[in-house]
């Protein structure tokens, strides 16, 4: 049995602007480092892998999203902007205070809105936007 998610991790290629794409959102960074050597190669299942991380934790310290940028080896792909219905998509959701104001300050940092904001009878408002590299984030604001 697992006794808890210790965090969800995301591949990008410009790690600073992911960072701060993140903060905006209200995660808070825990630190930064970079990887590498035997353990990393058999862990990942690639060669020569040499990479920066970064951890940030969502403000009630009970999630963490690493995101890692790969110097070597070189991606053979690029990352996915598949639609939405698309299996094995990954996306995160955050519960946000306002989801109007959340968007217009991720769209500073490169956010797109997927499709609109919906709102579900008056329990909640949702939308999904693309941040860096393709990452899908789902906010959603909880109507009381």
């Amino acid at each position: 049995m697992i006794y808890r998610m210790d965090h969800a991790g995301v591949v990008v290629e410009d790690l600073a602007a992911a960072i701060a794409f993140f903060i905006e959102l209200g995660l808070e960074l825990e630190g930064e480092a970079e990887v590498g050597g035997d353990w990393a190669d058999q862990l990942v299942g690639l060669d020569g892998v040499r990479a920066d991380i970064a951890v940030l934790r969502t403000p009630d310290g009970h999630s963490r999203i690493e995101v890692s940028a790969f110097r070597t080896p070189v991606a053979t792909g690029a990352a996915p902007r598949a639609p939405m219905n698309t299996p094995g998509i990954p996306r995160l959701t955050f519960a946000v205070d306002a989801v109007d104001d959340v968007l217009g300050r991720l769209r500073a940092h490169g956010a797109e809105l997927v499709g609109k904001v919906a709102q579900y009878e008056d329990i909640y408002r949702y939308c999904y936007v693309r941040g860096p590299d393709g990452i899908v984030i789902g906010l959603v604001e909880e109507l009381h």
